[in-house]
Formats: C-alpha cells, sequence, structure tokens
C-alpha cells in the first residue's frame, strides 16, 4: 500500500500544530541565527528537499531524509510526540523544523507560518547588542523574556531554572568581546531575568511561590550572583559602566520594593548588592536619600530596616544605636539578617553594636521562635557572628546559655578556652550524648590538662552502657575503662583507677558475661 502522507499529516494535524507552536516560542525572529535557521527550514520544503521514506505503522514513526550539505535523518514519533535528527545540532535543528512544515503544507501555508513568526520581530538582538547601553541590554533581555513567557503562560515550579538557563543561553551569544565587560553583561542579564520571572509569577493568577522549586530557583540564582560579583570586583572598573551602574541600582531596587511575596529572599538579594557590588559612599547615601523620601509602602516591607542597612554601610553608628535601642523579640529575625549583613559589608563596630543589642532576646529568639529544626542551624550561625566580638564573661555566660542544648559544643569549648574544666565535665554529665560526640566537644583537649576532671564522666558512660546487659555493651564499657585508666595514669591516680575497677566487679559480680568482658580487657 502507497504511503499517504496527505493522509498522515491530516490525522496528525495536532501534533504538528503543538510540534509548530513549541518551534515558535524556541526560536527568536530577532535572533540571526534563528531567522537564518528557519529560512533554511522553509527553502528545504520549497525546494523538495525532504523525502518521506517509510512509515512504521506498528510503532507509528515517520522517516524522512533530507538532502543539504550533508545528508540528515529524521524520525518523527507520533506515539511519544518527539522528532529526531541525526545532525549534532542540539534541540531545534533546520531538519526537524523542514520536516514538519512538509506535513504542515498539507494543510495549511507554509509560507503564511514563516510570515506570522517573522512578523513578531522587532529588532535585530545583534543590532542592539552593537549599541551598548543599559536601555539596549534591557530590551534584548525583554525581546528574549517575552518570547519564552509570553503573558498568561502557566509556569511549573520545574520549568523554572529550564526557563531561566534558556534565558542566558540565548542572551550569552551577544555578550560583548572584552573581557572587562562580560561580568558586568552577565550579571545585567541575571538579574533581569530573576527580576522578570518573579513579577511574571506575581502578574499570572495561579502560582504560588511558597515551593521546593521556587527555594531551588532563588538559591540558584543567589550563588551565581555571587560568584559573577566576585569575577566583577577583581576588575577594575570602566568609567563607562557607570550608567550599567545605575541601571542594576533601579532593578534591584524595583525587585525589592514592587515584586511580592518571599520578602526574606528577595531582601537578601538587594542586601547582597549593596554588600559587595554598590559600595562608592555617594550611591549609598542617594539610596539612603530616596528611601527617606518613599511614602507608603506595602505591608511586608520595613522601610525602617531598610534604612538601618545603609546606618551601617555608612557607619553612621550613633544613628544606628539610636535606633536599635529599644528593639525587642518580635525584632529579632531582623536584626539577625542586619548583623550578618554587617558582617559581610565589612562593618566590625556596626556588627558588634547589633549583637549586643541582640543578646538580651537570644534565648527568647532560639528557644521560642526558631522552629526546631532549625535551631542547630541558627545557634551555629549566631556562633560565627558572635566570634568576631569581644564579650565579658557574663556576656559570652549568657550567650551560651541561650543556645540550650544546641549549644552543647560551642559552650563546651568555651569552657575550656576558660579553663573550667570542671564545669566542662559537668555540662556533659548533665547533657549525655556519645563519646563521638563528647570528642568533637573538646574531649582530647582536656585530657592533656585535666584528665582528673574527666574520670567521673567515664564513668557515667561506662554505667549507661552496662545497664543495657548485653554482651556487645560489656564490650563497649571495657573501652571506655581502659580509656578512663589512661586518664588516671596521666592524672597521676593509678592507684585510684585499681581499687575503681575490684569495686566495679564486686557491685556486678553476678553478671558473669561483664566479668568475662573485664578478665579479656586486662582491666584487673
Amino acid at each position: 500500500m502507497a504511503l499517504s502522507i496527505s493522509q498522515l499529516a491530516k490525522e496528525h494535524q495536532q501534533f504538528v500544530l503543538a510540534k509548530l507552536k513549541e518551534a515558535e516560542q524556541d526560536l527568536h525572529p530577532s535572533s540571526t541565527e534563528d531567522e537564518e535557521l528557519v529560512r533554511r527550514a522553509v527553502f528545504s520544503v520549497r525546494n523538495k528537499s525532504i523525502a518521506f521514506e517509510r512509515f512504521n505503522s506498528a510503532s507509528s514513526i515517520l522517516y524522512a531524509s533530507v538532502q543539504d550539505v550533508r545528508p540528515a535523518s529524521v524520525e518523527i514519533d507520533f506515539v511519544h510526540e518527539t522528532l529526531f535528527c541525526n545532525c549534532p545540532q542540539l534541540k531545534w535543528c533546520r531538519h526537524q523544523l523542514g520536516a514538519l512544515l512538509a506535513l504542515y503544507q498539507y494543510f495549511d501555508s507554509v509560507q503564511n507560518w514563516s510570515s506570522a513568526w517573522r512578523a513578531q520581530k522587532s529588532v535585530q538582538l545583534k543590532t542592539l547588542a552593537d549599541e551598548r547601553s543599559p536601555e539596549s541590554w534591557q530590551l534584548m533581555a525583554n525581546e528574549v523574556m517575552k518570547r519564552i513567557l509570553p503573558p498568561g503562560r502557566i509556569l511549573d515550579g520545574y520549568a523554572l531554572s529550564a526557563i531561566r538557563t534558556d534565558a542566558l543561553e540565548r542572551l550569552r551569544k551577544h555578550m560583548p568581546f572584552e573581557r572587562e565587560w562580560q561580568p558586568l553583561y552577565k550579571l545585567f542579564m541575571e538579574l533581569t531575568i530573576f527580576n522578570t520571572i518573579w513579577r511574571h509569577l506575581n502578574e499570572t493568577p495561579g502560582h504560588s511561590l511558597d515551593s521546593p522549586y521556587m527555594k531551588y530557583f532563588i538559591d540558584q540564582s543567589i550563588q551565581s550572583f555571587e560568584s559573577t560579583m566576585t569575577e566583577l570586583n577583581g576588575r577594575s572598573r570602566l568609567f563607562a559602566t557607570d550608567p550599567f551602574y545605575d541601571a542594576l541600582q533601579q532593578i534591584v531596587r524595583d525587585f525589592l520594593l514592587e515584586r511580592r511575596e518571599l520578602f526574606a529572599s528577595r531582601l537578601q538579594i538587594y542586601m547582597l548588592l549593596w554588600a559587595v557590588l554598590f559600595y562608592e559612599k555617594p550611591r549609598r547615601e542617594q539610596e539612603l536619600a530616596l528611601l527617606n523620601e518613599l511614602g507608603h509602602t506595602s505591608s511586608e516591607i520595613s522601610l525602617q530596616s531598610l534604612k538601618l542597612l545603609f546606618y551601617v554601610l555608612l557607619q553612621k553608628e550613633q544613628l544606628l544605636e539610636k535606633n536599635i535601642a529599644h528593639v525587642n523579640l518580635e525584632n529579632m529575625n531582623d536584626l539577625f539578617e542586619l548583623a550578618t549583613f554587617a558582617k559581610r559589608a565589612g562593618e566590625p563596630l556596626a556588627q558588634a553594636a547589633i549583637l549586643r543589642a541582640m543578646l538580651p532576646f537570644a534565648e527568647g529568639f532560639l528557644q521560642d521562635t526558631v522552629p526546631v529544626v532549625q535551631r542547630a542551624q541558627y545557634v551555629r550561625q549566631f556562633q560565627l557572628l558572635y566570634e568576631d566580638i569581644q564579650l565579658t564573661d557574663e556576656e559570652e555566660t549568657s550567650l551560651y546559655s541561650a543556645f540550650g542544648v544546641y549549644g552543647l559544643q560551642p559552650f563546651s569549648f568555651f569552657l575550656i578556652k576558660k579553663e573550667r574544666y570542671r564545669e566542662w565535665a559537668a555540662l556533659h554529665q548533665l547533657n549525655l550524648s556519645s563519646l563521638s560526640y563528647l570528642e568533637m566537644c573538646g574531649l582530647k583537649d582536656v585530657l592533656q590538662v585535666a584528665p582528673a576532671t574527666v574520670l567521673p564522666l567515664y564513668h557515667v558512660y561506662a554505667m549507661a552502657e552496662i545497664t543495657q546487659k548485653s554482651r556487645m555493651n560489656y564490650k563497649q564499657a571495657v573501652r571506655i575503662w581502659k580509656s578512663m585508666r589512661s586518664a588516671a595514669k596521666r592524672a597521676g591516680k593509678a592507684g585510684y583507677f585499681e581499687t575503681y575497677m575490684q569495686t566495679i566487679r564486686a557491685e556486678f559480680k553476678r553478671l558473669r558475661a561483664l566479668q568475662e568482658e573485664i578478665e579479656k580487657g586486662n582491666l584487673v
């Protein structure tokens, strides 16, 4: 039976239309490369360079050959709705598009399709790239994003990172050749794309920003921002780049003030750029003046907190201390972010002032406000922040007390640093954990200088093993006693340990397995 391409095309019309719709979104008429791809695909149809050779009815795969500079083979799988070409080009190639258009011509005009596609062209991206101005770069990003993200398109969470990567790949083709301009171009485009995606999510009903996909997308973007800014700050700034920094300042301000939801993440990005990228004093004073002039903002934005950022950056210690003098537990999360910001910005005086203001509320914040699953992480971050400032003994005790059980390790090293070894041993007797964790809390350090203080602790751990009443636990108790014997010798208390073991044997004489393990361990 002869292969009827006309009949096949009409039977699978919806598939062909859907794939061409994908091509319209992926191929940009303002891109020179994409325009050439479409032109050559249309030419191959007009020139009858595409031959449909056979159709496998069992698998519903149509096989076509394309006469090109190098002949290519295309497979169209109607069941799985996929296309495959043996040429090396990734994603869309002129052979795949040509094969689709060769089917499309049986129920509509290829000329009309290509004209409609070209009609969406506004201006060549290459032309915009050659102009090199913030406005041109913004138009380039807008051109790419309006093709990838048309208004009203519902985005699946898993597609966020893919859209970002796709847009960056398209724009990377037009990156300046000069190395000193490349990091600035990358950062400008990354921020613009990030801002555009967020705005699309805000403006399109049916989107929720509170999802693991969104968190991954934000974290991935922040890592990229940090990497690019490190590269950018490692180069000298050209006078010609000033307008681009002005534009970046506007983009990040709009992102903070005009986007909605996940304010903490938006603020994190705003703070990151002001701590690392915008380090000129006049620029920071300008931003503070603008914030002072702002009137009403959304309920999620605290202008007072934003002003504190610039008091830190501009080293206005008096204004900073005045504004944080009356803080309470409700302000602790903002102050924690502010202290982290001061550390990143390299402002130790501001960091110390903020941390001292936080100290009276640290226990309430860590034990009542912070979710249980995040307390260990917060305690570690608190410790790193407070390590940078000089605290009195009373302040340090208050801080480590606020950590609670999640602060055992930092408090242990604090006690060791203060040579309070008896208190260190008492702390771990009250909060039994494991010997491996005990070593992480400085056991070896204590054994070096005050081995006698550890003997009661070893006894407690050994008794905990004996109460389990199994040979495996008895063996572990023997290992603990061997460590205890070594500590006793170092402390000059070998006689004490011998008496201790005799007492243990007498107390547990009915536990035959334990007695055997003690003898095997040569403890008596």
